[in-house]
């Protein structure tokens, strides 16, 4: 048992003990209900053999994915294979240049592929090396246009942070408070990654309780403890899982998706987060 499934698992038993009365911090028992994955963490996998990649993923309790408009060959294809195995590609996207010069054609996909949510995985116009508050301005202004678009469409639209939004004040705020104050709360939510929150220098814990009711999908990596702060497969990092799943849990959060940036054995690293995600309790 790893340090952190320690930790979850006294909390629970602190619990038990005391007639399962709930403090704050403490698990109530209550299990994840799901947890998908985002097909670049099997890239590889996908491209040699995208049905038995995806078969395998499923077996270990994977039920939803983002990603994978490029699978099989054709998106009722992919689709009606996802639905046998009881996995719902929910959600995908592109950068903002890329919306902004071909919404239509990215909505299509999305709508093709029976997506619930397209996702803006860069919400900036260039490298964000030094975002000023006017950025943040122009670039909450084409989210909101675009939530607009998405929701008229029949989806549901979001953008995907990274560290950049946490690392410098602008002068007026945090890029990712200027941008949560300026985008429309009914056209544009968050997917929020937790790992990139934290290698910003946020806590996100914090991050998600300052804005209750504006994410709808949690991207869940972990960090290694060293001090590059390097990615870790899910469960065997220092991010701090629990709280925050509990706390979107109180939200009603309710996609949960692994990933893992630059990821060479996707299979594994999905296989040993799956059994980590399993052992959580709320």
């Amino acid at each position: 048992m790893n340090r952190r499934n320690f930790i979850v698992s006294s909390a629970f038993t602190a619990a038990a003990v005391v007639g399962g009365v709930a403090f704050p911090g403490c698990s109530s028992g209550k299990k994840l209900p799901s947890f998908g994955f985002i097909s670049g963490i099997v890239s590889n996998f996908l491209k040699e053999d995208w049905k038995g990649t995806l078969e395998k993923i499923a077996a270990q309790g994977y039920t939803e994915m983002e990603g994978g408009w490029d699978l099989g060959p054709t998106p009722q294809e992919m689709t009606d294979f996802c639905k046998s195995i009881g996995i719902s590609p929910f959600a995908g996207g592109t950068g903002l240049v890329q919306l902004l010069e071909s919404l239509e054609v990215q909505i299509e996909k999305a709508l093709e592929c029976r997506n619930e949510y397209l996702v803006c995985y860069w919400p900036w116009l260039d490298g964000a090396d030094n975002i000023t508050a006017d950025q943040c301005k122009v670039s909450a202004e084409q989210l909101n246009k675009i939530g607009e678009t998405c929701q008229k469409a029949g989806l549901k639209f979001c953008w995907h942070n990274h560290d950049r939004e946490f690392l410098r004040d602008t002068g007026e705020g945090l890029p990712f408070d200027l941008l949560m104050k300026w985008t429309d709360p009914q056209l544009v939510r968050v997917e929020l990654d937790l790992y990139w929150a934290q290698k910003g220098g946020a806590d996100p814990l914090q991050v998600l309780q300052k804005y209750p009711g504006r994410y709808a999908i949690l991207h869940v990596k972990d960090m290694d403890d060293s001090p590059e702060k390097d990615f870790a497969c899910v469960g065997e990092g220092v991010v701090d899982f629990p709280a925050a799943f509990r706390e979107a849990d109180r939200q009603g959060i309710g996609h949960v998706i692994v990933e893992k940036d630059g990821e060479t054995d996707g299979i594994n690293c999905l296989t040993r987060a799956a059994a980590y995600l399993k052992e959580i309790r709320l």
